[in-house]
């Protein structure tokens, strides 16, 4: 394995009826608190990987609406200090956004497994960084929060 390589994420922000859309996971024995989305694989576009993780994570076709932020900072990742992770968020819409099973409460998972994961939505009053689990979410909802 390549030492310091990067790590390209991309994220979904969909906002319905006031509330925000995040997804709470188990991954590699963590619990992480985050917005939809994943890994950029190779010969991917942005756009095209968003749009397949929302499929695979939640069965719907997402349209994608406007680019949003992009990571303009130094982030090593925190499941390996060789990459660097750099994310891209973009605002999507959901065509049905009350199909997504949602918990009430973070962490609701059904079981407690690794690769468990659940979704919320998240009233935009109480939005805020302590929200999410990641550097680069604590940013992003600061700057949906201004």
């Amino acid at each position: 394995m390549p030492e310091n390589i990067f790590n390209v994420r991309v994220y979904g922000i969909c906002i319905y009826q006031n509330n925000i859309l995040v997804t709470d996971e188990l991954r590699y024995g963590h619990r992480i608190t985050k917005f939809p989305g994943g890994g950029l694989q190779f010969g991917e576009g942005a756009i095209e990987c968003l749009k397949r993780e929302c499929r695979e994570e939640f069965g719907q076709e997402v349209d994608v609406t406007e680019h949003f932020y992009t990571t303009d900072f130094f982030q090593p990742s925190a499941f390996n200090s060789k990459q660097q992770v750099i994310s891209i968020y973009y605002f999507i819409t959901i065509p049905e956004p009350e199909q997504i099973p949602g918990a009430k409460k973070q962490f609701d998972f059904p079981e407690e497994n690794e690769g468990a994961q659940i979704f919320r939505w998240i009233p935009l009053k109480d939005l805020n960084e302590n929200n999410f689990t990641f550097p680069i979410e604590r940013k992003v909802s600061q700057l949906l929060i201004r």
